[in-house]
């Protein structure tokens, strides 16, 4: 049996081909998560937590493959991004931004597996392995669109939405920006990245 690829599952979130925005349904999912604040492109805190979600992550896939319930495909890295002002998107204003990044997780893979796996990784030096935590998120009807291009080319999109695409659809925000990386930009070509954008919305009547 293939390994349970979360991109081959859930292909409507994980492996859209929609260029412009559309509505999903997005189903309650489980997450290692942690969380941070400053520029993605410089902060260390930033470089530090991606490490150790991928170690967890990889702790996790190699427990899995020992029990019943078999193999995974490491997913993608994932990003909830929030700051005071929206437009500190649009302006690129990354010293401003707070983040929480993400890594799926199987729906067999429980709390406790979460907990042993981040005692076993944190062996391997990095601190900041301890403050990950499990994640539980139900974004429901929300907006989201495939962006091909450097992560900067992102403003165009994102002021689309929120100036012109939610009024014409009688829907406001109702959850934080969503991104997630279906590249590693250490390996690819800035206009080739890319990215599923992704806003949690409700009506504007509700």
């Amino acid at each position: 049996m293939a390994p349970y690829d979360v991109k081959r599952e859930r292909k409507e979130f994980y492996a859209p081909k929609n260029a412009t925005w559309a509505i999903v349904d997005v189903p309650e999912q489980q997450f290692i998560a942690i969380d941070g604040a400053g520029n993605p492109n410089t902060a260390s805190a930033y470089a530090s937590a991606v490490e150790a979600l991928y170690t967890v992550a990889y702790t996790l896939k190699f427990t899995s493959k020992r029990t019943s319930s078999g193999d995974f495909v490491v997913a993608p890295l994932e990003g909830l991004w929030w700051a005071d002002r929206y437009e500190a998107f649009t302006s690129r204003a990354k010293d401003t931004w707070n983040w929480t990044m993400l890594i799926n997780m199987p729906s067999w893979i429980t709390k406790e597996m979460i907990e042993d796996a981040k005692q076993t990784a944190l062996a391997k030096k990095n601190p900041v392995i301890s403050q990950l935590r499990h994640l539980t998120l139900h974004e429901g009807p929300s907006a989201q669109v495939l962006h091909i291009g450097s992560y900067d080319d992102e403003a165009p999109v994102l002021h689309k939405l929120h100036h012109s695409y939610l009024a014409a659809n009688g829907l406001r925000p109702s959850g934080l920006h969503h991104e997630i990386y279906l590249n590693d930009p250490r390996k690819t070509v800035p206009e080739k990245l890319k990215t599923i954008l992704r806003q949690p919305v409700e009506d504007l009547d509700r």
